[in-house]
């Protein structure tokens, strides 16, 4: 019998739970820096408004579906780490540098290039800043389940929460927004080096013991599996995409609400059939037997797909759908209401994430995931619906609690679903999610946006919450002979 690595615990100290969670703080303010200001208005910038959705849509899925592949390989790679420095900490480190790289490198393009040139320079490095930060945030997400005793995850997942949802939203609210406003994208691309460098540092003071026995063989048909994986989503995804496109100019060749209607239908059936699918056959793809041992994991991660198709894409597209909306915020005008939309949102879930940790811990991840979706779809509901600025700042405000008790309730469960020796590697393949939400709502979302406008999208990522409480119900622990009162 192979021998197991061994890692030894130490015993957790208060700053434990900040020093494991605070690169989600920098991993977090790049994404809400990069996705919903920067990029956009560089793609507006450099291909014009008539094909900005589908070309930000294009670069969101290879960007992401690239994500998903070196997340899932830097989970499971660190698993088998032997490095003096620990399992995960070599990662990260590597991680952050490469990231600042990346946001020079941003600078440039921003300040020097134009055209389709910018755009295809633009598309190289946030390709490769997808590599650069998902190489620790792969091997990140092994900390909790390495270090963390069960019955204490739901608290620790909530301070998670905290670094990974309201504080980047609040700080990026109040300082990189105002410059990127003022068109000062240099001094919003320093501020979030220097927030990566400091968070990485801290992240060195994790006290991780180094595995203990021999060094395991590189088990390439593993990493076949998870590149096998890779293509399966993406190839679901462009096929999905190619439908919707396909569909789009029939839909459109009705008058009035009938073609408003057609095309929404065409998007839901869409989307629904890319978080679904392509969770189900790139789960099994990667895990192989493994998969139909743990049928709970991929129902999980078929829930949070769908919940953060929601989530994510409403950031992304909110600049868009503001500018729609509200003629008078055009360019980089509509970078101030986005990012109070953002504050909103944010202040929310930095009311909510530690109470839910609590919350989790005493009524059970599975009825609070259930209640997050509901209140997440109301949200997008009154955003959608209402002309006036407050009442969306309201909406945003239902859709931040939401996130905030989804993000915690979920990452506490899924934590329970995954075998403990390979944490990093089943949380590795969960990016289904985290990458899988931003390419399935930006590339088929992106036509819908371009063709039907962006209330209309915002009201299919409405639908997609409601869709993940339906794909909750199919989570059965027990079916994995685990312990229901673990997870429920």
């Amino acid at each position: 019998m192979k021998e197991e690595l061994i890692s030894e615990k130490k015993p957790l100290r208060w700053y434990d739970a900040i020093t494991m969670n605070v690169i989600y703080l920098a991993i977090t303010l790049r994404s809400q820096t990069l996705t919903p200001l920067i990029v956009p208005l560089l793609v507006q910038q450099f291909v014009g408004d008539e094909t900005k959705g589908t070309s930000y849509g294009n670069l969101r899925l290879v960007s992401l579906m690239v994500a998903l592949l070196i997340q899932a390989l830097a989970g499971q790679l660190s698993d088998r780490s032997t490095s003096r420095l620990g399992k995960r900490r070599p990662f990260i480190m590597v991680s952050g540098i490469l990231e600042i790289i990346a946001f020079i490198a941003i600078g440039v393009i921003a300040g020097t290039m134009d055209g389709m040139a910018g755009y295809t320079a633009l598309f190289a490095v946030i390709i490769f800043s997808m590599v650069s930060s998902n190489i620790g945030h792969g091997a990140a997400q092994g900390l909790i389940p390495d270090l963390v005793p069960s019955d204490q995850r739901g608290k620790y997942s909530a301070i998670k929460a905290f670094f990974e949802l309201p504080l980047p939203l609040i700080v990026v609210a109040f300082t990189v927004s105002r410059m990127v406003s003022a068109g000062n994208i240099w001094g919003a691309l320093i501020f979030i080096s220097v927030v990566m460098l400091i968070a990485v540092v801290l992240t060195m003071f994790v006290r991780e013991s180094p595995q203990k026995g021999p060094k395991e063989r590189m088990d390439w048909s593993s990493i076949g599996r998870l590149v096998a994986m890779t293509v399966a989503f993406t190839g679901i995804i462009l096929l999905v995409g190619w439908g919707v496109k396909e569909l789009l100019p029939f839909a459109q060749g009705f008058e009035g609400n009938r073609s408003t209607i057609f095309i929404a239908m065409i998007g839901v059936v869409g989307m629904l059939i890319a978080v679904a699918l392509g969770v189900i056959v790139s789960v099994r793809i990667s895990l192989g037997k493994e998969a139909s041992k743990r049928p709970a994991f991929t129902w999980w991660v078929v829930n949070r797909l769908a919940f953060l198709v929601g989530a994510n894409n409403l950031a992304s597209f909110v600049l868009y759908f503001i500018q729609e909306r509200f003629p008078q915020y055009q360019g980089n005008a509509a970078a101030g209401p986005t990012s109070r939309l953002m504050l909103a949102v944010g202040v929310a879930i930095l009311i909510i994430s530690i109470p839910s940790g609590w919350l989790t811990d005493k009524f059970g991840k599975k009825p609070l995931i259930f209640i997050s979706g509901i209140m997440a779809a109301i949200g997008t509901l009154l955003v959608i619906l209402t002309p006036n600025m407050t009442l969306i700042y309201v909406g945003g405000i239902l859709i931040g609690l939401a996130t905030g008790i989804f993000f915690v309730a979920n990452w506490a469960l899924g934590t329970e679903l995954v075998p403990q020796k390979e944490a990093g590697r089943w949380l590795g393949i969960s990016n289904l999610a985290g990458a899988g939400a931003g390419a399935i709502g930006g590339y088929i979302g992106g036509p819908i946006g371009d063709g039907a406008g962006y209330v209309v999208l915002m009201g299919l990522y409405g639908f997609l919450f409601l869709f993940s409480t339906i794909a909750l119900l199919k989570i059965h622990p027990a079916a994995d002979g685990m312990t229901t009162a673990a997870v429920e």
